[in-house]
């Protein structure tokens, strides 16, 4: 049985519940596929949240990577394509906010996804999930865990699957702004199962 390992964030800015924490604390332990996985929940933080994800991987060297985040506002799931070389956008928990900086200033300006991401798209069609691949992971943190880990993995030469992929608000979390496209957290959950279970 393979490693895999599935991330999540904390709450952050003006959103009180993150589905994505929700995922992971649903799914840690378990036997996907080809998969064992392992979770981590990161802090929002830009200062923090690389030494939390890297010391994780370092630990744990697994055999896939799937890192998750909350995209409030979108109605379909969406794995990322490329993650960019810059920080910018809000505040973090730390109120930190970064603009226009580097994340590596060695590394390349953006790296692509190495999950299968449009077989992702089609297998959740499959099952009657809304999906659709994204060329925008931002440049906040989410972006910034994904070109973290796709650098890491270039750097020391690793031949894994790794990406990023967003999901929409819970339904919960719709409950604290009406404005939100929402999902049943059980489906959030499903769809990120079945995501897993494309990797070979």
């Amino acid at each position: 049985m393979q490693k895999l390992l599935l991330t999540g964030f904390e709450p952050f800015l003006d959103f009180p519940i993150n589905p994505t924490a929700e995922v992971v604390e649903a799914l840690d332990g378990k036997n996907i596929g080809n998969y064992h996985v392992q979770t981590a929940l990161l802090p929002v933080s830009f200062k923090r949240v690389k030494q939390t994800l890297i010391t994780k991987m370092e630990e744990m060297n697994p055999d896939a990577v799937i890192l998750m985040g909350l995209a409030a506002g979108r109605d379909k799931i969406t794995p990322e394509r490329i993650a960019i070389n810059v920080n910018d956008g809000p505040v973090d928990n730390n109120g930190v906010q970064p603009v226009d900086e580097p994340i590596h200033m060695d590394g390349e300006d953006g790296y692509f996804s190495t999950l299968p991401i449009r077989q992702m798209v089609e297998r959740l069609h499959h099952h009657g999930f809304p999906a659709k691949i994204s060329n925008t992971a931002g440049a906040y943190l989410c972006n910034h865990v994904m070109y973290q880990v796709l650098y890491y993995i270039k750097k020391h030469n690793i031949n894994i699957p790794a990406g990023f992929i967003h999901i929409p608000a819970s339904h919960r979390l719709a409950l604290t702004n009406s404005k939100l496209p929402s999902w049943s957290q059980y489906d959030l959950t499903r769809a990120i199962e079945i995501c897993i279970e494309t990797l070979e």
